[in-house]
């Protein structure tokens, strides 16, 4: 049997129901091989990047690694964006790329090449990926890929690569060998949500677990405004579950971190709203009023502590829980830091509450009351005639049937999405945080509709984002995805521009002079896809209702003004939960 059979059978037995990919002369084999085995659909994209956000995006739905190929030299240098989001948002990937033969590589002579397209990518992807190796006898091509699925699921997911040479690739295996690797993977194999498993966590550390949690509780009976502020750790597909049963078992109101937005339901009443730099106002002053905050899954960075650190941590206990060690204490230094998964501490406060009861219900009306006067659809300064994206997205929202997978790319629209999204329990959020890459969301949007064609998967973009992976539109109409398009258009860079308002003047470089968009609408038309326009409030529902119902893909382009803003906000250098526009920032943010 040839390597790359012996891939394409790997990736069937380990699950892998898509591949994402554009074609280039050394990944021929591999393509060549998934399309013979006939279980794996192979999505072909117009840039490499997007084929590894697409993989990214069905990683983050499916729970099964993403799986995206590149050739040699500028298609694996491509991937290297998609690699680092899934990286900093710890969502689990295998990336592999073909390489020049073994007899082509430069190996440690001081030449810049040596093969054609021969680039040492191992070296470029190591400091963001968990684990990046390079194959160079077939032999060896079962334990690198059991290596890599492995790795990219356990512990804090993120991603792996493997580097296949073109003559390992098509060099010949015994099919014996082969034959006994796929049964073993096949029976041993535990994939996508239930890959983790607790067990070993409370084996090890069972009792002192214990004692901490039986502390915890007591902490939480004896605080006044304690709140669990959950993370981008929650929201995977393998935790989200036990992160709902959590919040049950604390039964004490609930913030989220942008990563983390979508893991309580709407209609929760534990949820309180999304907090951090562009966070509701009031889900940032019940944070900023809270005496003891329960951190789970969150690395606690500056988007959400805002730059005064004193203030944010002053007259609160927190409890950091998360599955990375490495992550306790970086920039907060809380009094109780606790290393395990989230199963794990499901596990244990099911064992030790025995009914679930709602706790401080005072202190849930307060923070109802703040939810009340500081509604989010206020927050945005509506000129006359002008839509308020704020009320479209809320709309948007009531009008979308669940499942939904919503999907931003990197913007002031994706913060208007997470402060105003009414999310069901069965809708998914996904968005690019730690890397916060503008071109994420259509492929990711790509990558999430293959996952369940049944799904709504709904792209909310910004004029400047969605133009960094346009050519994507084609991809969309040649498999004719249920994903719907709601497009913001206020034709700048705008959360560049309100941030050049802040600190520069006003002077505009780059984000409204130099800067430029096509007709959205027009520019559907050849893509095959239908479109249309909104730009006045009376016939918001009526443009909502006609792009949801359309049998397939869409776009509406919502026409929104140049001079739109974010608000409610951080201010910069001020005291946690002082936020512009009413206080003024003090300092030039530093992120």
């Amino acid at each position: 049997m040839k390597a790359s059979d012996f891939v394409a059978r790997y990736l069937q037995a380990r699950g892998v129901t898509h591949v994402f990919e554009l074609v280039g002369g050394m990944i021929t084999h591999l393509l060549d091989s998934i399309s013979n085995c006939g279980q794996i659909i192979i999505v072909s994209c117009h840039h490499e990047q997007a084929a590894a956000f697409a993989a990214e995006g069905h990683a983050r739905i499916s729970g099964v690694p993403g799986i995206a190929l590149a050739t040699s030299g500028p298609g694996a240098t491509n991937l290297l964006t998609a690699i680092g989001s899934c990286y900093f948002d710890s969502i689990p990937a295998v990336f592999i790329t073909g390489q020049v033969n073994t007899h082509e590589l430069k190996r440690s002579r001081p030449i810049r090449q040596l093969g054609f397209q021969e680039t040492d990518i191992i070296s470029m992807v190591t400091p963001i990926c968990k684990s990046a190796v390079q194959v160079e006898r077939a032999v060896d091509l079962p334990i690198a890929l059991e290596h890599a699925f492995r790795l990219a699921l356990e512990g804090r997911q993120g991603p792996c690569l493997v580097d296949l040479p073109m003559d390992v690739q098509s060099e010949s295996m015994d099919d014996a060998v082969v034959d006994g690797v796929i049964n073993i993977v096949r029976q041993h194999a535990v994939l996508g949500p239930r890959e983790t498993s607790p067990s070993a966590h409370v084996e090890g550390n069972g009792e002192l677990l214990r004692q901490e949690f039986q502390s915890l509780l007591q902490e939480i009976e004896q605080a006044e405004k304690p709140l669990l502020l959950m993370g981008g750790g929650c929201a995977s597909p393998s935790n989200r579950q036990a992160a709902r049963q959590i919040a049950d078992l604390l039964a004490i109101p609930v913030v989220h971190s942008l990563m983390g937005v979508d893991v309580l339901p709407a209609d929760n009443p534990l949820r309180v709203g999304f907090i951090g730099s562009y966070g509701n106002r009031w889900a940032n002053k019940a944070l900023g009023a809270s005496d003891l905050l329960i951190v789970l899954g969150s690395r606690l960075d500056i988007r959400q502590t805002g730059s005064d650190l004193q203030s944010f941590c002053e007259g609160k206990q927190i409890w950091q829980i998360d599955v990375d060690q490495a992550e306790m204490g970086v920039r907060v230094q809380s009094q109780h830091q606790l290393c395990c998964s989230i199963q794990a501490v499901a596990l244990h406060l099911a064992a030790l509450v025995a009914t679930a009861q709602m706790r401080h219900p005072q202190w849930l009306e307060q923070i109802e009351a703040l939810r009340h006067q500081f509604p989010a659809v206020n927050e945005y300064a509506v000129e006359p005639g002008e839509l308020n994206p704020i009320e479209v997205l809320q709309i948007l929202s009531d009008l979308t049937p669940s499942p939904c997978y919503y999907i931003t790319d990197v913007g002031q629209h994706q913060m208007w999405a997470a402060q105003s999204l009414a999310f069901s329990k069965s809708d998914r959020f996904l968005t690019s945080g730690g890397m916060g890459a503008m071109g994420f969301g259509l492929p990711a949007a790509i990558g999430a509709a293959f996952t369940d064609p049944e799904a709504t998967t709904l792209l909310i973009s910004g004029d400047g984002s969605f133009q960094l992976n346009i050519q994507e539109l084609e991809t969309i109409k040649r498999n004719h995805l249920n994903l719907k398009i709601v497009l913001f258009n206020n034709h700048c860079h705008g959360m560049v521009r309100q941030f050049q308002e802040s600190y520069f003047e006003g002077k505009l470089q780059s984000t409204v002079e130099g800067y430029s968009a096509p007709d959205f609408v027009a520019v559907s038309t050849p893509y095959g896809l239908p479109a249309s326009r909104l730009e006045r409030e009376a016939s918001t529902e009526q443009a909502l209702n006609w792009i949801l119902g359309l049998d397939g893909p869409g776009l509406l382009e919502v026409s929104l003004s140049v001079k739109s803003k974010v608000y409610p906000k951080l201010a910069f250098g001020r005291r946690f939960g002082e936020m512009e526009p009413e206080a003024k920032p003090r300092a030039m943010e530093s992120t």
